[in-house]
């Protein structure tokens, strides 16, 4: 950090861009993988929620519901209510990508109903890693402020590691919920095996998201690291 002529430099902004184009590549990736297979039908002509609906009772997991979501890769389950929701390109389509998008999902109520420990400690953390994700750089910018607050500073970064923690508990969670997707498309005839190598590259795009998304947060966190240290320099 310095000034070049009149101006003032940041070189930290350097890895806030990096964390940016990480998210960026990411994003455009899953969203090129997924355009792509879901234009590939699948054999059976399953739906992505008759695929879940039938994951899901093959597992034992009556109780867990399939609804209708809005939006686009939307897809999500809600270990609170019990409820699998799946998007406008998930829930009516019978394509590679759709079937897989809901598989995956079903991994997640898979894990759920297991009492699967990565999600369980991810579920706890996330009411903490909303707050860190929210408060944890506006109280650290309060505290550059307020005449370089070292303590306002280091509360600051402490609450935005929370979020950081929740990104990084949530790649385990995500690639095993991808890994029984794969298995159970290909063991209960969902999918053939041909088939299952187009739903295996849209979830391995998917799960590369995740990982920008980890990615991005870590380098925030060593931002506002590195800022902290050389206030303390100065």
């Amino acid at each position: 950090m310095g000034y070049f002529g009149y101006y003032y430099y940041d070189a930290t902004y350097l890895l806030v861009i990096l964390g940016a184009i990480l998210s960026m590549i990411a994003s455009a990736r899953v969203n090129g993988t997924f355009s792509r297979y879901s234009r590939v039908r699948s054999m059976s002509g399953m739906t992505g929620a008759q695929a879940a609906r039938k994951i899901l009772d093959r597992n034992g997991l009556y109780d867990v519901k399939v609804e209708h979501i809005r939006g686009n890769l939307t897809d999500h389950y809600d270990p609170r209510t019990k409820v699998l929701r799946l998007s406008d390109a998930t829930y009516g389509a019978s394509s590679v990508a759709a079937v897989g998008v809901a598989a995956h999902e079903c991994g997640h109520a898979v894990q759920d109903g297991e009492g699967y420990e990565p999600l369980r400690i991810r579920s706890r953390l996330a009411p903490a890693a909303n707050f860190g994700s929210r408060f944890g750089l506006p109280i650290f910018i309060a505290g550059l402020i307020f005449g370089a607050n070292e303590v306002l500073m280091q509360i600051g970064i402490w609450v935005f590691l929370l979020a950081v923690l929740f990104q990084l508990i949530t790649l385990p969670v995500e690639f095993d919920a991808s890994k029984r997707a794969m298995a159970m498309l290909t063991d209960y005839g969902i999918l053939g095996d041909a088939e299952a190598d187009g739903s295996r590259k849209v979830l391995r795009a998917a799960a590369m998201t995740y990982v920008a998304a980890a990615a991005a947060s870590v380098l925030n966190l060593l931002r506002l690291i590195l800022i902290a240290r050389s206030r303390d320099r100065d």
